[in-house]
């Protein structure tokens, strides 16, 4: 008979614990992205929610889900399942985890759970299935960075660079920016932002976020971050969480400029490609990055909306 699972908050001192579990199941090693992790779940424990399962006196898994408000223009307050992974499969260790998590974040007033799948992770797709989650309204696209087509390649567009200054986000920037996504969403993201910035300026291991100016002042921004190892990927990507342009400053060529000076950026880092995710109905968006050199990834977006606690 199966020792009985105990449930308690992950720790920063469990990374080389869950890193070991992470190589089995994703044949790599990825301690750096987990100790890079788990230290911010430290320095931020509110905007993370995180559980180990114990069993024997070990880790017997985990599950690993930043809460967030506002990334690829949602406007519900969510939550993305990281990473999961148990020692044995087969154990229920997975299913008991997820259902504790959920619970949390129910309590939480977190509205939906995602995730990102590989398709052809067949396992892992027939467990989240069975455990509610369907297919998002979102796609998930990409573009290589690395070995590109040049006349396809936005580090082709020269004009658009060479016409508008870009430069290195700031934290002085965050109320320009604030301001201009209040006017292209119509809502106040500040929190969310000022977020962002923080990773921006302190927890991201490169800086790569942009803006764009007209006249001395921000007219656009992108907000990106390089991730190694998100959503068990196996080779360096970047995710563009969100990337605008003043209404009263569109057509002028800055988020051409914007989007062609990340992806030399990121590309003299080695970094090969660019995630993000758009709405299915988010028309406009969707038809920039086609332009762009955007394709679906093969990555589908998952989600498993969370009724709220009863009374």
């Amino acid at each position: 008979m199966n020792a009985p699972i105990g449930l308690r908050a992950l720790r920063a001192s469990d990374a080389d614990a869950v890193a070991a579990i992470d190589r089995v199941l994703s044949g790599r090693p990825r301690g750096a992205f987990f100790t890079r992790r788990l230290a911010q779940l430290a320095r931020e424990p509110a905007s993370f929610a995180a559980f180990a399962a114990e069993r024997d006196g070990g880790v017997a898994g985990f599950v690993l889900a930043r809460l967030y408000e506002g990334e690829f223009g949602a406007d519900r307050r969510q939550a993305a399942l990281d990473a999961i992974g148990v020692a044995a499969s087969g154990s229920g260790v997975g299913r008991t985890l997820l259902a504790h998590l959920v619970e949390h974040l129910r309590a939480q007033g977190v509205a939906v759970l995602t995730t990102e799948v590989d398709w052809r992770e067949h396992a892992l797709l027939g467990f989240f299935a069975r455990n509610g989650f369907e297919l998002a309204p979102r796609l998930v696209l990409a573009r290589p960075i690395l070995g590109a087509v040049p006349r396809e390649d936005a580090f082709a567009d020269a004009e658009a660079r060479d016409s508008v200054p870009v430069r290195s986000m700031m934290r002085a920037d965050l109320p320009a920016l604030v301001a201009i996504d209040r006017r292209i969403t119509g809502r106040d993201r500040g929190a969310y932002f000022a977020r962002k910035m923080e990773e921006a300026m302190e927890e991201s291991a490169v800086r790569v976020s942009l803006v764009a100016e007209r006249d001395g002042t921000p007219a656009g921004f992108v907000m990106a971050r390089v991730a190694f190892g998100e959503f068990g990927q196996a080779e360096p990507e970047a995710a563009m969480d969100t990337i605008g342009v003043d209404p009263q400053r569109s057509h002028k060529g800055l988020a051409r400029a914007l989007l062609s000076q990340l992806l030399i950026n990121l590309g003299a880092l080695r970094v090969e490609t660019l995630r993000t995710e758009v709405g299915w109905n988010q028309f406009a968006l969707a038809s920039f990055l086609d332009r762009s050199g955007f394709r679906p990834h093969r990555r589908l977006a998952l989600e498993l909306p969370l009724a709220p606690p009863r009374a």
